[in-house]
């Protein structure tokens, strides 16, 4: 592929993966709809019902890729544990830290996990813009996690000082598996799985896993109009498109671009949490946010060797001499 549609590629997948960003900051605010339905019920209909459809959607290329994935089951089988444990501890970490904090933690250290993990697999080496970008949007959710503390302890907020600790932790448990499915799931992509063969079975058999605890919790969803329609919302549109337009991204950008990418959905959510919630974002919340906007601008931003040169998005790894332009069917990495 010339260099030319590299940078498109990358610039279709970087969309990508920014349209599911914003579907996915939706997530917080839709499940206030459904106070009666616990943290736990929230993540297994989300991402269980989600991962279910995904397989469904994905059947025939998946079962044409059974060889592959079957050789891939350690990736396969590390990607499914990952989409089980990231709702229950996204979504707890929502209810105790609120919507804003919750949000930020679970997907703002997301690319830090995610480059320490192609780091160590990968071995890959990560370029100063990328590491320009990272900080800018560590800065960012830095000041929107602090403001959301300070208002809570003093006074202003309705939750405990312990009460955001421990949603601040289970924050970082989401981060990390978030960064863990996403590694996985472009490991296969890039490795010759088709990209909805691998979406569908990491997300098929993480659904699978979440049938227990939907089963054990997801009582009060069915129980009201709005429990069921949150349900659906949260199953159907950030959950089931959300991850397909995060699939294509992962086609075209690594796991780490793309969780960097990611980080449009705490801005969204920190200011649905305003305009629809009624939590209160503090001065320094919103300059926090606008350090996330510009380092997705930086991201995003052509670079001034042009379209033939390796760009953050396409290609982090930084080496000696260029890299052989990867195939068709390899990817990006």
């Amino acid at each position: 592929m010339s260099g030319a549609g590299r940078a498109r590629s990358a610039g279709t997948g970087a969309l990508c993966v920014l349209a599911a960003s914003v579907l996915w900051g939706t997530t917080g605010t839709a499940a206030t709809f459904a106070p009666e339905a616990g943290p736990l019920a929230i993540g297994a209909v989300a991402m269980g019902i989600g991962g279910l459809l995904q397989a469904l959607a994905a059947a025939r290329p998946t079962l044409r890729s059974v060889p592959l994935l079957r050789a891939r089951r350690g990736t396969v089988l590390l990607g499914a544990v990952s989409v089980a444990v990231y709702p229950l501890a996204f979504y707890s970490s929502m209810r105790l830290a609120g919507v804003a904090v919750g949000t930020v933690v679970s997907i703002g250290t997301a690319p830090l996990a995610s480059a320490v993990i192609e780091r160590v697999a990968d071995r890959r080496r990560l370029t100063r813009r990328w590491t320009l970008v990272a900080l800018l949007g560590l800065l960012g959710t830095a000041s929107l996690c602090v403001a959301e503390t300070s208002h809570a302890s003093d006074g202003a907020g309705h939750r405990s000082a312990a009460g955001m600790l421990l949603g601040i932790g289970l924050g970082l448990v989401a981060a990390a598996t978030y960064a863990l499915y996403s590694w996985a799931a472009h490991r296969l992509i890039t490795r010759g799985t088709p990209p909805r063969a691998a979406m569908g079975a990491v997300f098929g058999l993480g659904g699978l896993l979440l049938v227990p605890v939907l089963l054990a919790t997801g009582a009060p969803l069915v129980h009201s109009w709005t429990g069921a329609a949150v349900g659906l919302y949260m199953a159907l549109v950030p959950m089931f498109t959300g991850y397909a337009l995060f699939g294509w991204g992962l086609a075209h950008v690594p796991a780490s671009a793309a969780t960097t990418l990611s980080l449009l959905e705490p801005a969204v959510a920190a200011v649905l949490a305003v305009l629809v919630v009624g939590e209160r974002l503090p001065a320094l919340g919103w300059t926090g946010i606008a350090f996330v906007i510009l380092c997705l601008a930086v991201l995003t931003a052509p670079t001034r060797a042009g379209a033939g040169k390796r760009d953050a998005v396409s290609r982090p790894e930084e080496a000696p001499a260029p890299a052989p332009a990867p195939t068709a069917g390899s990817g990006p990495g």
